[in-house]
């Protein structure tokens, strides 16, 4: 690939700093979704006649406490980091869109090719819609992405019942808050992460309730999707919160790694699962065990492989592939000594 399209490179600002809340909140999200996706993937229990989801085994805490949980964090996050790119590619190149443009297409095909192992994956929709709604949102005011976000938010979950149709405010809010300012604030914030928390919370308990009078049949339904997005409120906050307080460092050695290397362990994550779920035969297994031993186990080995590489590295391989074809030249990829 080559930099023609683009205008001379800018003289290099100075680094901006990784906001070490968001690694964390990638990482975090990045498990839960671990955890959702593991049963399709699988085909677990396709074979059996397992009954409905109910709170005497797995499948209900899941449907309660895991299902369209985490999702909307992830799309989130992804919104966020389309700001963050953009502030920083504007400091870089006097055409930063074309590098979004660039950035959205080239994943695309990844994600095309990872729907052949995960029909349910993130990728294509999270580029498609990148292309369709955030891209044109970056030359709108910020009071319009709010506003917009403000819109499809609450209509997706009435409407569609959440889901895939989430997808899109979730983007917008998340481009929202990096604009007004928010994620520069996160790191150490803990006041306004706290009384959101307690409203979250509040608002979560009567949207579980609701969604435990069908939850056999809650698995993409509006009582399911509004009890998700105010869990993953309550989930990000109270991480926030608790980032600002002496777990921070636990915190972060647990789910930074992973988070720095989401893509990567994302994509690594369904190979390991397809092939296990053939090896454990889980399509006929009847216990939810195995599925849960098998993600517990390979969040511990993608931890401890992405703690070993980052250490070497700057990004995860994925992710330096996908900066080298949006920039059209090789970054560096092993890490500065002392970095």
């Amino acid at each position: 690939m080559t930099t023609t399209a683009l205008a001379p490179p800018r003289a290099a600002p100075a680094a901006r700093h990784r906001i070490a809340a968001l690694d964390v909140l990638r990482g975090f999200a990045l498990c839960g979704i671990l955890f959702v996706n593991a049963g399709p993937v699988t085909e677990f229990q396709y074979e059996v006649d397992h009954g409905p989801a109910t709170l005497d085994d797995a499948s209900g805490w899941l449907q309660l406490l895991v299902q369209q949980r985490f999702f909307p964090i992830f799309s989130l996050l992804f919104g966020m980091g389309f700001s963050l790119f953009l502030a920083s590619a504007a400091q870089r190149t006097a055409r930063p869109r074309v590098l979004l443009a660039r950035r959205l297409l080239v994943l695309l095909p990844l994600g095309v090719l990872h729907q052949l192992f995960h029909p349910g994956e993130a990728l294509t929709l999270y580029a498609v819609v990148g292309l369709l709604v955030l891209l044109p949102s970056s030359w709108l005011p910020r009071w319009a992405v709010a506003l917009g976000a403000a819109v499809l938010v609450p209509a997706s979950l009435v409407v569609t019942g959440g889901g895939m149709f989430l997808v899109p405010g979730a983007f917008l809010l998340g481009s929202a808050l990096v604009r007004c300012g928010v994620a520069d604030r996160l790191d150490g914030a803990w006041r306004a992460p706290l009384v959101l928390l307690a409203l979250f919370a509040a608002a979560s308990v009567p949207a579980l309730a609701w969604q435990l009078q069908d939850l056999p049949g809650s698995g993409f339904t509006t009582s399911s999707a509004v009890a998700g997005v105010l869990l993953a409120g309550a989930y990000v906050t109270g991480l926030l919160v608790a980032l600002a307080t002496p777990l921070r460092a636990a915190l972060e050695a647990a789910f930074a790694p992973l988070g720095r290397m989401a893509l990567t362990n994302y994509v690594g994550a369904t190979a390991v699962i397809v092939v296990a779920g053939r090896l454990l035969d889980l399509p006929h297994e009847t216990s939810w065990t195995p599925v849960l031993a098998l993600c517990a186990g390979i969040l511990l080995v993608q931890w401890a492989l992405s703690t070993l590489w980052l250490r070497s590295f700057r990004q995860g391989p994925l992710e330096h592939l996908w900066r080298w074809a949006t920039w059209g030249r090789r970054p560096p990829l092993r890490a500065s000594r002392g970095a």
